[in-house]
C-alpha cells in the first residue's frame, strides 16, 4: 500500500477494495455497508429519475447483492423495481435475495431476451453485474448481457451502474467491451478507472456515496486522494493590508526562444494573476509585450546570465522551461543549483535531469513528457496515471505535476489527484500558464506540495469559469484571467457558502 495524505476523499483500487472489506468483515459490519451501499444507489436513482421504473441486474458477487438491496429500497420509495439475476454462491448476494422476495420483490433469471423485453424507453436499468474485483477476460455470457444493456440504453433506456460499469478494470483508464452508464454510484471514494480516460467516459456522472465507516478506515486502504476545496482554500496566501509588491513574491520566468516566444509570457500572465507582487521573464529572444505588469529580460547569452546571478538577487520562485529552446537543460541545471522553489515545465523536462533536483522543485510533464522521462509509450502513461506519477516521483524527486484531466500530484507523501476542469482547457499554453501560477504561489510561501495540489485546482476552476463565457474552445489567456474568481470560490467553499 502506497502511503497518502490523511486528508481529502479515498481513490480505491481493488486491492485497496479488498482490504477494507476485510476490515469491515473482522468488524462484523459488511452486511452492513452493502446496505448503506444498495440505500445510497437507490435514493440516487430516485434523485436522478424521478418516478422511472427499475430494472435491476444482479450479477452472481457482492455488486449483485447491491442490487438486492437497491431494489428493495426503491420498492419502500414507491418505484416500480424487478430484478433480473445471475446465479450465485456470494453469501450476503444470497441473504439480500431472499429479504427482496420476503417484502415481495419478483425476480427472473437474467438473460439478453429477458432483458430486451422488460427494458422499455422509460426504464432504468441499474448495472449490478461486476464489481471491483472484475479481470478480463469478459465471459461471452457476461459480454452478451452488457451489449444488451447498450443497446437498451440506445433504444432510450437510462442506466445506472453500482460501483463501475461492468467490465471496466477498476484500477485503469482502458474500456475495452463494457457498460455505457448515464450515472455510477460508487461507494466509499472513487475508482481510477472512474477519474482517467476512456474508462471514466463510460461511466457518466458519477456520484460518489461516501459509506459510514470509521474515521480514517478508506483513507488507510487508499492509493490517493482527491482534495476538498474547502481543505485546498486553508493553503491560499493571505495578504494583510500592510503588504506591498517586495513581499508578496517576486517570480522570475526563464524561457522563450524563437518561435515559441508567448509560452514565457503566458506563464507570466499565471504569475500576476496568482498575486506574484514582482514577476520578470528572462529570455533569449525578442518577446512581444503581453501585458504591461510583465518586466521582461532580453540576454543575448542567457547561460551567462544566469550563472552570474548571486544572491540578493535571484528571486523567490522560479520557473523555467517554457519555450526554453535546445540549450534548457544547461540552463536548469544552473537553476536547481541555487536551490531555490523552481517549477521546471516543457523543454526543461529532460531525462539527463533526473537526479539532479531537491525537494523544492515541482515537475509538470504532460503525458508525452511523461513518457519521454520514464521512457516508455504515451499509452503506457495514460493507461494509468497514477502509476506513472508514482513513478516520476522517483525518478525526479521532489513534486511531479502529472497534467491532465485531472492531474495528478506526486510527492514523497503519496499521490492527490485533482478535481474539474473542462475539455476546452486541451489547448496550447495552458501549461505554461499554469507554471506561472505555481511560481506565484512558491513565491509566496506554499511548499511544493501545497502549491501543487491548489495549483492544479485553481487552474481547473478557472477553465470551468472560462468555459461559461467562451464555450468549449478556450485560450490560456481565458482561464489566466479566470484565476481570480477561481480563488474567490475555493475561499468560498471554506467558508461553506
Amino acid at each position: 500500500m502506497t502511503a497518502t495524505r490523511a486528508t481529502g476523499e479515498a481513490v480505491l483500487t481493488p486491492d485497496g477494495v479488498r482490504r477494507l472489506d476485510a476490515r469491515l468483515a473482522a468488524a462484523g459490519l459488511l452486511d452492513l455497508a452493502m446496505e448503506e451501499a444498495g440505500r445510497a444507489a437507490a435514493d440516487e436513482l430516485a434523485r436522478a429519475f424521478p418516478g422511472r421504473p427499475a430494472l435491476l441486474l444482479a450479477g452472481g458477487g457482492a455488486n449483485g447483492g447491491d442490487a438486492f438491496v437497491a431494489a428493495r429500497h426503491l420498492l419502500a420509495l414507491g418505484h416500480a423495481a424487478t430484478v433480473l439475476a445471475l446465479p450465485s454462491r456470494h453469501p450476503l448476494t444470497r441473504i439480500n435475495r431472499r429479504r427482496w422476495r420476503a417484502v415481495g420483490g419478483q425476480t427472473a433469471a437474467l438473460t439478453p431476451a429477458a432483458l430486451g423485453r422488460r427494458a422499455g424507453a422509460d426504464t432504468v436499468v441499474v448495472d449490478g453485474l461486476l464489481g471491483t474485483g472484475f479481470q478480463p477476460p469478459l465471459r461471452p455470457a457476461l459480454a452478451a448481457i452488457i451489449q444488451a444493456v447498450n443497446a437498451a440504453r440506445a433504444r432510450g433506456a437510462a442506466v445506472l451502474s453500482l460501483d463501475l460499469p461492468s467490465g471496466l478494470q477498476a484500477e485503469l483508464a482502458v474500456a475495452d467491451q463494457s457498460v455505457q452508464a448515464d450515472v455510477t454510484v460508487t461507494f466509499s471514494g472513487p475508482k481510477p478507472a472512474l477519474l482517467f480516460g476512456p474508462a471514466a467516459a463510460r461511466a457518466g456522472q458519477v456520484a460518489v456515496a461516501p459509506l459510514r465507516l470509521p474515521p480514517g478506515w478508506a483513507l488507510a486502504e487508499a492509493v490517493a486522494t482527491r482534495p476538498a476545496d474547502a481543505h485546498l482554500a486553508a493553503h491560499l496566501p493571505v495578504r494583510h493590508a500592510d503588504a506591498h509588491k517586495g513581499t508578496a513574491g517576486r517570480v522570475w520566468l526563464v524561457g522563450g526562444h524563437p518561435g515559441t516566444a508567448g509560452a514565457p509570457l503566458l506563464a507570466g500572465l499565471g504569475a500576476l494573476r496568482a498575486g506574484a507582487g514582482l514577476v520578470t521573464v528572462h529570455s533569449a529572444a525578442e518577446l512581444p509585450l503581453l501585458s504591461p505588469e510583465l518586466m521582461v529580460c532580453r540576454h543575448p547569452d542567457l547561460g551567462a546570465f544566469l550563472e552570474g546571478t548571486e544572491p540578493p538577487a535571484r528571486p523567490d520562485a522560479v520557473a523555467l522551461g517554457m519555450g526554453l529552446g535546445p540549450r534548457a537543460a544547461d540552463h536548469a541545471r544552473r537553476v536547481l543549483a541555487w536551490e531555490l522553489p523552481t517549477v521546471l515545465d516543457a523543454d526543461a523536462l529532460q531525462p539527463e535531469l533526473a537526479g539532479q533536483g531537491h525537494a523544492r522543485c515541482v515537475w509538470t510533464p504532460h503525458p508525452g513528457e511523461a513518457a519521454r522521462l520514464l521512457g516508455v509509450g504515451t499509452p503506457d502513461i495514460t493507461r494509468d496515471p497514477l502509476a506513472a506519477a508514482r513513478a516520476l516521483q522517483t525518478r525526479l524527486g521532489g513534486v511531479v505535476v502529472l497534467k491532465g484531466g485531472p492531474s495528478v500530484v506526486a510527492d514523497e507523501s503519496g499521490l492527490s489527484v485533482s478535481r474539474g476542469g473542462h475539455p476546452g482547457m486541451a489547448s496550447g499554453g495552458m501549461g505554461d500558464t499554469l507554471s506561472g501560477l505555481l511560481a506565484a504561489l512558491l513565491a509566496q510561501g506554499l511548499g511544493p506540495a501545497e502549491a501543487a495540489q491548489v495549483g492544479v485546482r485553481l487552474h481547473a476552476r478557472a477553465g470551468e469559469r472560462a468555459a461559461q463565457t467562451f464555450g468549449y474552445g478556450l485560450g490560456a489567456t481565458d482561464v489566466a484571467h479566470e484565476l481570480g474568481g477561481a480563488w474567490a470560490d475555493l475561499q468560498a467553499a471554506a467558508q461553506g457558502r
